[in-house]
């Protein structure tokens, strides 16, 4: 991930930038730091009792040099899940799903172009055809990302058709990556989630499913998680994408939604430009969201 300067990590700034003895006073600080960066009650409970076994066994007496105990604790919660992409496969192939509004199309462009980084050759499905600017607007993306696309060959085509057509392309001219937008609306109706299921079998007549990747606007908290529960239970998520880091104070989030799915967090967006979407690394993580 790239260096940055993240909002968050002010919420304990104020606090480990003084030098000080420990009190119960700086315990109280830090829950509220911990809180207000959206770790939620559970993780933020569990956090500081680990901070307080490590404090009383190193006999650490300054607030100064609980910064670095706080940083290992944190990183040792993300490194529990694995953040490796799969995608040893050819063509690896990836869904992309989430509910509409959390930046899935514009992700997915940036992906194309992150994989680019790496000398992937990228081509992407519009099997969201439900919406009727998705299709020009994830042209925009995958253009501006480096990869080709494949678009339904007319108004209405079946979902899972137009991902067939954009696999077996990728079979055809020796893609390596091939990612597929999914729908997003009616997250919480059974239909969608028929819909994602028919792609994927469809798909996997010709290749395996690599990778299905959520997308959450790291913006909306918990709101947005209880949005895409459906996705999580139903569509065979393997992978977490957060997007708008950048613009949000609540980085805990990221150990939050890790420990309520019990799913890794893959990539992380920090930006609206094309090169602001990164693979996530626990312990730069940590040092980015404690300072």
């Amino acid at each position: 991930m790239a260096e940055k300067s993240w909002s968050f990590a002010k919420a304990f700034s104020g606090l480990f930038n003084r030098s000080e003895p420990i009190t119960e006073d700086t315990w109280d600080e830090l829950e509220t730091a911990l809180i207000t960066a959206d770790f939620g009650p559970d993780v933020a409970d569990d956090v500081l009792e680990q901070l307080r076994a490590d404090v009383e066994r190193f006999n650490v007496t300054d607030v100064k040099d609980m910064r670095s105990m706080l940083r290992d604790a944190i990183t040792d919660r993300l490194a529990k899940f694995d953040p490796t992409l799969k995608l040893s496969a050819r063509p690896a192939v990836i869904l992309v799903a989430g509910v509409n509004g959390v930046g899935k199309t514009t992700t997915i462009g940036k992906f194309a172009k992150y994989l680019g980084t790496f000398n992937k050759r990228v081509i992407v499905g519009a099997a969201d055809t439900f919406r009727a600017a998705a299709v020009e607007q994830l042209a925009t993306w995958a253009d501006r990302g480096g990869a080709a696309i494949v678009k339904p060959q007319q108004q209405g085509q079946d979902p899972a058709s137009v991902a067939y057509q954009t696999v077996e392309r990728a079979i055809a001219e020796g893609y390596d990556i091939c990612i597929i937008d999914t729908a997003g609306r009616l997250q919480t109706k059974g239909g969608l989630m028929d819909e994602l299921s028919k792609i994927r079998r469809v798909i996997e007549k010709l290749a395996p499913v690599s990778e299905v990747l959520l997308v959450l606007d790291a913006t909306t908290g918990q709101n947005g998680l209880s949005q895409a529960q459906a996705f999580i239970e139903h569509a065979g998520v393997t992978g977490l994408v957060l997007t708008k880091l950048d613009g949000s104070a609540k980085g805990g989030f990221v150990l939050s939604v890790q420990q309520k799915t019990e799913l890794p967090v893959k990539l992380v967006g920090q930006g609206e430009g094309i090169n602001d979407l990164t693979g996530f690394t626990p312990h730069v993580f940590a040092q980015q969201l404690v300072g």
